[in-house]
């Protein structure tokens, strides 16, 4: 099962996905969800929402798309935010990992054994950003890149 980043919906809108142009995408994500192999957490939800276009209405249409943390995530929130603290980052980098959904998305993903899909790369030396590959990769989480999910799950978006 894949758990989405907020960049997933928001630069799709933005750039190659874009609601008006290619709503095979986003009926894919509809269709997607449905069958259990997709979700993200509430708080990209939120993340979302701040956009106020036309991806928070499409988002706001699908609440149940972007789930709460649950119980089991406690253990996992607290060993995320142990890495980060204890690791080579800035202070300013550990607070604002914390403060957006990147933190909650990969201690869900660990819960719940979720592979976290990402337009993010890796970059293990900065010490600016704490990157969700990179905190994937510590935790001993799966992550992918949008376009590797969509070819192991053979999307196809053809014209008729």
């Amino acid at each position: 099962m894949y758990l989405l980043d907020a960049n997933i919906f928001i630069q799709s809108n933005r750039a190659h996905y874009g609601l008006d142009f290619v709503p095979a995408f986003w009926d894919w994500l509809d269709r997607s969800y449905a069958a259990g192999t997709l979700k993200s957490i509430k708080q990209v939800g939120s993340e979302i929402a701040a956009g106020h276009d036309d991806l928070t209405t499409w988002a706001a249409n699908r609440s149940n798309l972007f789930v709460p943390l649950d119980a089991s995530c406690g253990p996992h929130l607290t060993a995320v935010a142990k890495w980060a603290n204890n690791h080579h980052f800035t202070q300013a980098a550990v607070s604002e990992f914390l403060s957006v959904a990147d933190y909650q998305l990969v201690a869900y993903a660990r819960a719940h054994d979720m592979t976290v899909v990402t337009m993010e790369k890796p970059d293990p030396q900065r010490k600016k950003r704490i990157k969700i590959p990179d905190a994937c990769n510590a935790m001993g989480v799966k992550w992918a890149g949008p376009f590797d999910m969509l070819r192991a799950e053979k999307a196809s978006f053809v014209l008729k």
